[in-house]
């Protein structure tokens, strides 16, 4: 009887966190550059239910399988690119990103699905890379983000909107002597000056062979982790990325959905609720009622 309560108990806390992952994603839907977290449910590992005792001349002993409830592993960020939006503004960046990768067996272009990732006939996944600035935020560490809602303090160095620095290709800050009606960018990155000349100065443009591996910090900031083996390298030509300034990328959030997920976790947070509640019931009857006779 425990163990059915241990189970639902461990559903409740499943749904729970479901619930609050599908509530972060609403709340971030306007925030630029925002990716959406999807919680991965599994299972706990079955266990082979055996018989102890019997008759001792009965050779299979064995029961079943019994499956012992289920638990959030971890939440899963699909970096697909978000719907762009004009704002005007000349320190609003959007990066427009469609990495090519070519199967190595067959020298052609691997069809990603929609979150990204492929699967060969050898059971081999490939995530696809995708683009993102490099700043560093007020500890000193890189990190990556897409939001490009960026902003210019007194001295012209070029922030996010959380106070990070926005680092140029050779991870330098970038900091302006113009005003900021003189802030002009090409696709590629190349700031510009007032004769739409390249100034030398290059956006920091990473390119994550490994989105899956980063590791969300919050504040729209993301760092590696080397332990997974991710790296980050260098915008380089050929490579399928564009920057448009005066846009802004929206977040990738589906708002519909995530409606359906919130009620989906609400219907099954009840659902576990009713059961914990009826092995509470049968555990006072048996301590105050049977247990008295």
């Amino acid at each position: 009887m425990l163990r059915g309560l241990y189970t639902a108990a461990a559903g409740l806390i499943t749904q729970q966190r479901r619930h609050d992952t599908v509530t972060q994603n609403i709340a971030n839907l306007n925030t630029p550059g925002y990716k959406q977290e999807t919680a991965v449910q599994r299972s706990f590992p079955e266990m082979l239910v055996a018989m102890t005792g019997g008759y001792a001349d009965n050779p299979n002993r064995t029961v079943g399988r019994l499956n012992t409830g289920v638990f959030a592993e971890e939440s899963l960020s699909p970096y697909v690119q978000g719907p762009l939006k004009q704002s005007g503004q000349t320190t609003d960046f959007a990066l427009v990103s469609d990495i090519i990768v070519n199967d190595p067996a067959t020298g052609q272009p691997v069809r990603f699905d929609p979150s990204g990732k492929y699967v060969d006939a050898n059971g081999q996944v490939t995530y696809k890379p995708e683009a993102f600035f490099t700043v560093r935020d007020e500890t000193g560490n890189v990190r990556y983000t897409r939001d490009g809602h960026f902003k210019l303090d007194g001295l012209g160095t070029l922030r996010t909107s959380t106070g990070s620095e926005v680092l140029d290709a050779v991870g330098n800050p970038i900091t302006l002597t113009g005003a900021v009606k003189d802030l002009k960018v090409n696709g590629q990155g190349e700031l510009l000056n007032g004769d739409h000349m390249p100034t030398g100065i290059t956006l920091g443009i990473s390119i994550i062979d490994q989105p899956y591996q980063l590791v969300r910090e919050g504040d729209g900031n993301f760092r590696l982790d080397t332990q997974s083996g991710a790296t980050a390298r260098r915008l380089q030509a050929g490579d399928n990325v564009e920057l448009k300034q005066g846009y802004l990328e929206g977040s990738n959030v589906d708002a519909t959905q995530s409606m359906v997920d919130m009620m989906a976790a609400q219907r099954a947070y009840e659902s576990n609720q009713r059961v914990v509640q009826f092995y509470d019931a049968s555990l006072d009857k048996a301590v105050n009622q049977v247990g008295r006779v």
